[in-house]
């Protein structure tokens, strides 16, 4: 596999590199330091067959118009994209193998599925998500927590998100409320609170190290690479598995 990693200089990027060795023919970050293209025009040819992009998601739009460009498949791990972003992404994967996905972990994609058929169970339970992470993320709620409110919604289409609380108010029924906790050098919790009044359950994932994810990615960028055009994610590598 030959592999462009975008964001090479961050944490996940540098994981990311180490993991895919002489696979990762080229690199580019948006700080362009250590001596590392700032822009994909500054790459040389290296005929990628996959773009794994870390970088940030306002960078989104270069990543896929390279991924056009060089005709290769592309990884999508940032998180936080805005309406006018996903969509970009969305219209790509028409012509383009994509994999998309808030969180890159498997264990995330069990977790999900678990999630799914909880509320499936208990139809009248309340449903609250709490994540954690690091003091320095910046986007809240977490791509993973999103993810799994979607993975909910499959079991309770008329679900709504409801991302914080603060003031007065009763709890609607039917939403899902979604908290963000962040605090020290913590790579990520995802909890899921099913509780009908009676008895709670309560699914808990945790990430001890971020090469969990970097694993993940990498076993994306070759699960996608030679697809046919089109929007991939962790539950259709997971049904293939």
């Amino acid at each position: 596999m030959r592999a462009v990693v975008c964001g090479a200089n961050g944490a996940m990027g540098q994981l990311i590199r180490e993991i895919l060795a002489e696979e990762a023919v080229g690199l580019v970050s948006l700080d362009g330091e250590h001596g590392v293209p700032k822009t994909f025009a500054e790459l040389p040819p290296v005929d990628p067959e996959v773009v794994v992009d870390f970088s940030h998601h306002s960078a989104i739009s270069s990543v896929l118009d390279y991924a056009r460009e060089q005709g290769c498949a592309v990884v999508v791990g940032t998180t936080g994209h805005t309406e006018a972003e996903k969509a970009m992404i969305y219209q790509a994967a028409q012509t383009l193998p994509i994999f998309y996905s808030g969180n890159m972990s498997l264990g995330i994609a069990v977790l999900c599925r678990l999630a799914c058929q909880a509320a499936a169970l208990f139809p009248e339970a309340d449903i609250e998500i709490v994540e954690t992470h690091h003091n320095r993320k910046v986007d809240a709620p977490s791509g993973t927590a999103h993810m799994l409110f979607q993975s909910i919604q499959k079991a309770r289409p008329q679900a709504v998100e409801h991302c914080g609380r603060a003031g007065e108010g009763r709890r609607v029924p039917g939403e899902i409320g979604i908290s963000s906790v962040r605090m020290g050098n913590v790579v990520g919790i995802h909890e899921v609170h099913i509780c009908t009044g009676s008895q709670t359950l309560t699914l808990r994932h945790e990430a001890s190290s971020r090469k969990m994810l970097a694993d993940g990615a990498v076993a994306a960028a070759r699960y996608v690479t030679g697809k046919p055009a089109g929007l991939y994610d962790m539950e259709t590598m997971l049904e293939e598995r």
